[in-house]
């Protein structure tokens, strides 16, 4: 089983800037793609960016040029840089990886709690 925590979420004032971290944790065999996804209440959850095992990465429209992803694969992480914060970025971010316990099985998703991030005047 496979376990990832989200870290670094707060308040912050539009045009700042927030890191956030997530870690997995558990019996870890291979994690695939990893990747941050958004939701705001009533809205649908929805793509940020992803980065596979070998760092190729991929970006909402809304976020490119602003927001990095990277990932320390030693230390099982992800991170996401988020700068220039815009109101419209206010939501619960969670972190997802892709994981398979052994070559036999086919790859499982797995989700992060959520951390809240809050972009307001």
């Amino acid at each position: 089983q496979v376990q990832l925590v989200e870290s670094g979420g707060g308040l912050v004032q539009p045009g700042g800037s927030l890191r956030l971290s997530c870690a997995a944790s558990g019996r870890i065999f291979s994690l695939g793609v990893m990747g941050w996804y958004r939701q705001a209440p009533g809205k649908q959850r929805d793509l940020v960016a992803t980065i596979t095992s070998t760092s190729s990465t991929n970006y909402a429209d809304s976020v490119k040029g602003r927001f990095t992803i990277s990932r320390h694969n030693a230390e099982k992480t992800v991170y996401l840089q988020m700068n220039s914060l815009k109101p419209e970025d206010a939501a619960v971010y969670y972190c997802n990886a892709d994981h398979r316990a052994s070559l036999r099985v086919p790859f499982r998703p797995y989700w992060g709690q959520g951390t809240q991030v809050t972009v307001s005047l």
